[in-house]
This record gives structure tokens, sequence and C-alpha cells, in this order.
């Protein structure tokens, strides 16, 4: 090999670079994005930490663990104990991932302006515009959260996304920005969301209707809720009614043992799916879902609860009691990691032909 060809030309390298970074930053083609469901949303969790990318754990040692392999969680991630802000690695893989579910928008967990969560923002709009994905907010129950400065968090989440291309805006909704409020029963008083709810859609968590005065529909986020769907087919119908909008949350199960050790929240199986499929036809039957307006999914990443359909590891650490996915819809080994994205994928579809 000639001494030329050892070297490498700068300017060749940078161009190299440039062009394939800016390849990476195009949006998904329109047609490509067309196929993704904006009706079904996924509760999506962008606080995870790790050193390397980071400086430091975050979320992952909850309960008392110690990370990479020992984690707060009953099931252990394909990615292993990844840093929401490594955009290009983790991020760009999770919309891959989101895309292959058929899915068309993540529900952002979003703690105040400032928070780590916040600042994680942006690179996950740059990544969910590669996949043709959109990003919805859920305001999450921040220390000194009131109605006043959810107002004010709505209008700075306007001012500092809504230009970008992956921010969501409802089609069937007026164009309007989509949040989702964590805990809205926590407040009694949300007659202050009267000076933004025209302009976008605000949905309390909750099927009480006697509770949404000011807000423009509900939701129920609770999994273990979604195997019986309590209350759903009466908060379907007054949101009919009332020219509301309906998403209730199904889940594919609930574990939380690790992650709060000595806890009283009951498990909920997955059943090898089976949980899954109940809770996504629970909601679909207008005799129990009360015909849902979206579907929203808990939950694309919440670790800690077991609610995941993030893919998990079939080779998960030994030693620590992990579960994995086998046996979902039959699979087994590395076919399983994904079966809840495919499953997912196969009730999007569902639903779409209902609507």
């Amino acid at each position: 090999m000639s001494a030329g060809a050892k070297r490498r030309n700068p300017v060749f390298v940078a161009t190299l670079v440039m062009i394939l970074c800016a390849l990476w930053a195009q949006p998904v083609p329109e047609a490509e994005a067309a196929k993704l469901s904006t009706n079904v949303q996924l509760f999506y969790y962008p606080w995870y930490g790790n050193p390397e990318v980071g400086g430091e754990w975050r979320h992952w040692q909850q309960g008392g663990h110690t990370p990479p392999e020992d984690i707060g969680a009953d099931l252990y991630p394909k990615l292993g104990a990844y840093d929401s802000g490594d955009v290009r690695g983790t991020v760009a893989q999770h919309m891959k991932w989101v895309q292959r579910s058929g899915a068309g928008v993540i529900v952002y967990s979003w703690w105040g302006r400032g928070s780590y969560e916040d600042r994680m923002a942006r690179g996950v709009l740059d990544a969910a515009a590669k996949r043709g994905v959109k990003v919805a907010w859920h305001i999450e129950p921040y220390e000194g959260r009131t109605a006043e400065s959810v107002v004010a968090d709505i209008a700075y989440l306007n001012a500092a996304y809504g230009d970008h291309s992956a921010y969501f805006r409802a089609p069937d909704q007026g164009r309007r920005p989509v949040f989702y409020i964590f805990w809205s029963l926590q407040i009694a008083d949300w007659t202050a969301l009267d000076q933004v709810n025209r302009d976008n859609v605000i949905l309390a968590q909750t099927t009480d209707t006697s509770k949404i005065a000011h807000f423009s529909g509900m939701y129920t986020y609770d999994g273990i809720a979604g195997a019986t769907a309590p209350g759903w087919k009466e908060a379907g119908a007054y949101a009919r009614e009332h020219g509301l909008i309906w998403a209730p949350s199904v889940a594919p199960g609930y574990v939380d043992d690790r992650a709060v050790p000595g806890n009283t929240t009951p498990t909920l199986g997955r059943d090898d799916g089976a949980t899954y499929d109940k809770e996504w036809s629970n909601a679909l039957d207008p005799a129990i879902g009360g015909s849902p307006t979206w579907v929203s999914v808990t939950s694309f990443n919440e670790w800690h609860e077991g609610s995941s359909i993030e893919p998990a590891s079939s080779k998960p650490p030994a030693g620590f009691g992990y579960q994995t996915f086998a046996g979902a819809y039959g699979k087994r080994g590395k076919a399983a990691e994904t079966a809840y994205l495919d499953r997912t994928n196969y009730w999007v579809k569902a639903f779409e032909k209902r609507r």
C-alpha cells in the first residue's frame, strides 16, 4: 500500500462527513411517514443516562441498583443501560422501532423548563423527524406544578419547539399541538387552561367526567386498569356527546418489583402477549372501550414499570432474575425481542380499519 493510500485526504474526509450528516438529518419521505398512524401514540421516556454519554447514571440505579448490569427494572433493554442523550445511537434506534410499530406519535415525558428531559427534547425531535414520527407532550407533576405554570409550559413548548417538523399537530383537531397532563387530579381548579385550550389539545388523566372542565378530553395511562377497562365505555360516550377526545391507554403488562422494592402495586403479567391483546380488544370494542378517538400505549420505554414495548434483551445479564419476552406470540430468542413492536403494528392497522 502506498504512503498516499495510507493517509486520508482531509478535504475528502470532511466532505464525506458533511454528506453523511446531511443524509442523517433528512426527514423521512412523506409517503413513508403517511404509513404511520397519528391516532396511536406511545408514551416515551427520555430520562435515562449513563456515565459514558452524560457523565452520570440516571434512572437505571432506581431501587438501589448498580448499573450497567444491575438496573431498576424487571426486564433488561436490548440496547443495555442506555443514555437518552445518545441521539444518533439510542434515540435513532428508538425512532426506527417506533416506525416499525406503526404508531406515528410519541408522547414525550417532560418535567419542566430547564429539566434534563427538556434538554433532551431537541435531539429526540430531530431523530423523530428522520423517521416520520411526531412528538406530543406529557406534562409530568414536577415540583411546584400549578394550573398557571402548565399554561406557561404550553406557551414555552410551543415557542421553543413548535417550528420543528416533528412537533405534533393533530390533523383531525385543527392541527393543534397536543398535551397530556399526568396526575391532573392533583390540581382541583384548572380554570387557567381557558387561556390556551382553544389553540391546544389538552387531555386530563381520568375517566371521571366531572373532572375535565377546561380540558379537551381524557386518557387513562394506567396499564393495569386497561385489563378491565373500568369506566371506559361511559368516558367514551361522554366524549362523543361533547365533542371531546377519548384516548384510553393500553399496556402489555406491569411489574415494578426491582424498581420499587417492597411495593404493593399488583403485577400484571404479560401472559405471552394475551394481556396486550386483551387491552387492545377492550379499547376497540365499542361496548367496552367507548370507541376511542386515539389509543395511547403505556409504554414505549417505561422500564421501571415493566410496561415497555421497546425490545428487551433475550439474553439479559445473569444472576438478577430478569424476565424476557420469550413466548410472546409464540416467539423465542431474538425473534421475541421485537414481538410487542410487531403486535402494536397489527393493532394499529386494526384500529385504522375500524375508524
